[in-house]
């Protein structure tokens, strides 16, 4: 049955307006997101559903590429923009929630941070920027890099931090391996941005490594 000949009452998009979107299944969502055409033979709810459950489990839809969701029957290039432009949005007001007002220790970091690493599967660097109370100014992304290794340069970190006027910042990133282990590049790396800091004035609190669902302070390990 196609979407137009439901009730009305029974379309995604008029349930939505009528009983809220918590009310509909992830198949009503999915659904509306792909407007309102699905393919011969199935409805578009039909074919939501049937993402879902190649999907396995929602979150996994975060890891999906523009090439893997056009590999779907059913999902042509404008169904996958739509998918990839709300999941893009759901992490960003994730973030905005996560937000502390002070970081002044690696846990604060790791909930400043930790949806941004959530199935990352390449290294990103960031800078998170602080005042001279440790209020969190903004968070500055410096990188990303291949699938083992990223590629930092002090210039870009500082440049970040003179931009916004930060007294101090600390540096993170990730390990898509789950393994936090400082590498020795990370130790040389953190090295050199605190050797800058101290020249120009901002410095380096401390540099956390987010591994799976866990987090290495090089500060607390005695490694700058």
């Amino acid at each position: 049955m196609l979407i137009r000949e439901l009730p009305e009452r029974e379309r995604p998009r008029e349930r939505l307006l009528s009983r809220g979107a918590a009310q509909l299944s992830n198949a009503e969502l999915l659904a509306i997101l792909m407007a309102t055409s699905g393919q011969r033979g199935e409805n578009v709810i039909d074919l939501a559903q049937r993402v879902l459950t190649k999907l396995g489990d929602l979150q996994n839809l975060t890891r999906y590429t523009f090439e893997e969701l056009c590999d779907i029957k059913g999902i042509g290039p404008a169904k996958a923009v739509s998918i990839m432009a709300v999941v893009e949005l759901s992490r960003r007001l994730n973030l905005d929630g996560a937000v502390p007002t002070t970081v002044r220790s690696p846990q604060d970091v790791k909930r400043l941070l930790i949806d941004r690493f959530r199935f990352e599967e390449r290294e990103r660097f960031f800078a998170v920027l602080l005042n001279t109370k440790n209020h969190c100014m903004g968070v500055e992304e410096i990188s990303v890099g291949s699938l083992n290794s990223s590629i930092v340069h002090p210039r870009e970190v500082f440049k970040a931090a003179i931009r916004r006027s930060a007294a101090s910042l600390i540096v993170a990133h990730n390990h898509p391996s789950g393994d936090c282990t400082p590498s020795r590049e990370d130790v040389e790396v953190t090295r050199r941005l605190c050797e800058t800091g101290r020249v120009i004035g901002i410095e380096v609190l401390d540099h956390v490594i987010f591994g799976d669902g866990v987090i290495l302070s090089l500060k607390e390990k005695g490694l700058m």
